[in-house]
């Protein structure tokens, strides 16, 4: 008898499924979640119950997938008889609950003390798919412009004035290594959406933890973890010849993983002659050697091509907006640039007080321009790097945050200058090899006075330098070795934030900022080597509230900043762009955001329904400033609207249907230092909606159209500032549609 209870006992599992738990809990509170939908491959759905817990009979390993309207959605492969503990990712709901890492100090939003915004992944998919210019600037006091479909120019609080083109006066970071060149240039349109998870936005000088850059600091992060093996293809069209497609996996690899994407975007361009064609490969690697350490690794290869059609007068505007710049096409004017980018990030905890964080950075370009005036060749090496250590610990009873790192960058170019003869390159015109040297070092000091009372203390220490070596010159002037030294700059912060509870805060700061010219504005295109021209340098005071009432979060923040050597930019009878210094601008602004969600239901037709309100205030004006025997003192400052203000409105339902709303009011912009001339006010309107769903456990669907510019307003999005000959505008597209799906597969 006892043989058979043993033998019956042993093989009773074999006829039973076996009993996998699974607990949910919420990332942040630890709390259990109840109502959460696990759908099961091959079986019916269940539900976790108030414990947040859910017993599942799996009779062989499968792929479960979580599904709750608060949280994100999380796959995972689970084994019969496992007890698992899950913590799902809150959607968020709430500035508390926003974390940031700005000023290398990660806190919720409401404690930090500066002017940040965060661009999450959703946000960067609610427009079309084709740049990251929509989603930038639904916030308030970020200013994206496209003179041209690959052609960007970023405006932090009116950082722009300096910019004809390019990224200038803004630091730019992917995957926390700086992606600002040497030279102070950033070339954001290598990157694809894609190559973008998230953005996290300083506003403002932050000089005492990131260097040079008075605009202020933008920080883009690609996925850093691979949680799931996952197959994905997107396809997407649009008007004027759009035409993007997308394939990527990520393969678990270990404790790590392993993910590749290939994108290709081609455009004919509103315009004449603004076809653009982006094909960017990027390949990741992300591992845990141990418990205390992560290790990733990044190529990424960017081969963009796109053409050039130039600024149009009124005139021409009134008569074909569509027409290019006359010689746009004859010459060819266009920018072709092949970049490869390597990247090594290392993280280890160094006991339980320490911890370092240093990536490292090559990257090889090859850049060639021809313009209407002339042709230019560029082959470019540049690498850098960044550590961080970290000391956390008390003082006394008050607990004191230290972070001490550098950051240094090197890059050597060797640029030349051709005639253009009908868009080939002609006869030399001068030869220079640039080198490029930006470092510095930083400290920050955090004490807690109080359990509410916050202070932050940063310094930093900056060095530059530029050489320009001549070796032709087929002017007048002799070829020559030419050295701009920037005097080493400190560059302080203080920071205070009152904590009101724990879903509010108060914060004050003020802080300094300095911007050298970027080597481009000191050596320009018509040969000429400025060596006079100087930094910029500011102070900005700041002041500001975040909280959350009820189900209104309230973002509002007033600002002062004041620039002194202000670098402006102007047009000789050449049309060729020139750089000077020019006096002291006041900026006096405030910038307010307002969102609220008055649905979140996960059983209703109307699972979501989120509304949000972005308002900037910026007045703007020179101080003393006389050019060519001109006075603009107290003119408004060239470029920048005083006022926008951007509503947005999200529905999701629960048959997996979503609308996207968003509308953009721009106040009239001053197109040149005496304010002759302005880009007038306009209201852009634009949506989205689509339907997205999981079918079984294993595939995610997603089918989307949308339109830009409903109203069919003629604006310009990208204007020339003090422009030659009164080439002003680069006309914006009218009404246009885009539409596009994408397919996911777990395996």
């Amino acid at each position: 008898m006892k043989l058979w209870i043993s033998v019956l006992l042993w093989l009773c599992p074999l006829f039973l499924s076996a009993q996998t738990k699974i607990t949910t809990l919420d990332k942040n509170s630890k709390a259990p979640i109840s109502g959460v939908l696990v759908k099961i491959q091959g079986q019916a759905n269940q539900v976790t119950d108030e414990n947040g817990q859910v017993e599942i009979d799996l009779n062989n390993p499968g792929i479960l997938t979580f599904l709750h309207i608060s949280y994100e959605t999380l796959s995972i492969s689970a084994a019969p008889n496992e007890s698992l503990t899950l913590e799902l990712i809150p959607v968020i709901t709430s500035l508390s609950e926003v974390i940031v890492t700005g000023f290398e100090s990660e806190r919720p939003l409401v404690h930090q003390a500066g002017a940040i915004s965060k661009v999450l992944e959703n946000e960067l998919y609610r427009f079309n798919e084709n740049s990251i210019l929509s989603a930038f600037n639904t916030k308030p006091g970020i200013r994206v412009e496209q003179r041209a479909p690959a052609s960007y120019r970023i405006s932090i609080r009116g950082s722009s004035l300096r910019s004809p083109f390019g990224v200038r006066n803004v630091k730019v970071y992917w995957n926390d290594i700086p992606f600002t060149s040497p030279d102070g240039t950033t070339a954001l349109n290598l990157l694809d959406l894609s190559n973008i998870q998230n953005a996290e936005i300083i506003k403002g000088p932050a000089g005492s933890i990131y260097g040079a850059g008075n605009g202020g600091v933008i920080s883009m992060s690609s996925r850093k973890t691979v949680t799931e093996n996952y197959l994905s293809a997107d396809f997407g069209i649009g008007d004027f010849g759009l035409l993007r497609y997308r394939v990527g996996i990520d393969q678990k690899v270990g404790n790590g993983g392993i993910s590749a994407s290939y994108v290709s975007q081609k455009s004919d361009g509103y315009r004449q002659h603004s076809a653009t064609d982006r094909q960017v490969f990027q390949l990741a690697m992300h591992t845990k050697p141990s418990d205390t350490q992560t290790l990733s690794a990044q190529i990424l290869y960017s081969d963009l091509n796109y053409q050039i059609p130039g600024a149009l007068n009124q005139a021409q505007v009134e008569v074909d907006r569509t027409q290019a710049r006359p010689g746009s096409v004859a010459q060819n004017s266009s920018i072709a640039q092949k970049t490869i980018y390597g990247t090594l990030s290392h993280q280890i905890e160094l006991g339980k007080k320490w911890d370092n964080s240093t990536a490292l950075y090559m990257n090889n370009t090859d850049f060639e321009n021809p313009f209407i005036l002339d042709y230019k060749r560029e082959t470019a090496f540049s690498y850098g790097g960044r550590t961080k250590f970290t000391f956390d610990d008390k003082w006394g009873s008050f607990p004191v945050k230290i972070i001490a790192g550098a950051e240094y960058q090197y890059g050597k170019t060797l640029a030349q200058n051709f005639g253009n003869r009908q868009g080939k390159a002609d006869t030399i015109r001068f030869s220079d090899d640039l080198i490029s040297t930006q470092a510095f070092i930083f400290q920050q000091f955090e004490i807690e006075w109080t359990s509410k009372v916050l202070m932050t203390l940063g310094l930093s220490e900056n060095f530059g330098r530029y050489d320009i070596n001549r070796s032709i010159d087929a002017g007048p002037n002799d070829p020559s070795n030419n050295t701009k030294n920037f005097d080493p700059i400190v560059i302080p912060r203080i920071a205070l934030v009152y904590k009101v509870n724990q879903w509010s805060g108060i914060h004050g700061s003020i802080s300094s900022g300095f911007s050298p010219p970027t080597i481009a504005e000191v050596r320009t295109n018509e040969g000429s080597i400025n060596l006079d021209l100087e930094a910029e340098r500011g102070v900005n005071y700041e002041a500001g509230y975040r909280g959350k009432f009820g189900i209104f979060n309230v973002d509002v923040t007033a600002f002062y900043f004041q620039l002194d050597q202000t670098i402006t930019s102007y047009t000789n009878e050449q049309g060729v762009v020139l750089f000077r210094n020019a006096g002291q601008t006041d900026q006096k602004g405030i910038e307010t955001s307002l969102d609220y969600v008055l649905v979140r239901n996960q059983n209703a037709f109307f699972q979501e329904i989120k509304l949000n309100h972005a308002f900037t205030g910026h007045y703007f004006s020179f101080g003393e400033y006389e050019s060519g025997g001109n006075d603009f003192s107290g003119n408004q400052l060239t470029g920048v609207a005083p006022n926008t203000l951007v509503n947005i409105l999200d529905v999701r339902t629960k048959p997996g249907f979503y609308l996207n709303f968003t509308h953009q009011y721009v106040d009239a912009i001053p197109l040149n230092d005496a304010n002759t001339v302005f880009q007038e006010s306009y209201n852009l309107i634009g949506g989205r909606a689509g339907w997205r769903t999981t079918l079984g456990s294993r595939w995610d669907v997603e089918a989307y159209g949308g339109v830009d510019n409903l109203l069919d307003e003629q604006y310009s999005l990208g204007n020339d500032l003090n422009a030659f000959a009164n080439r002003y505008f680069q006309p914006a597209p009218g009404i246009n549609f885009y539409g596009g799906m994408k397919i996911g597969l777990r395996y």
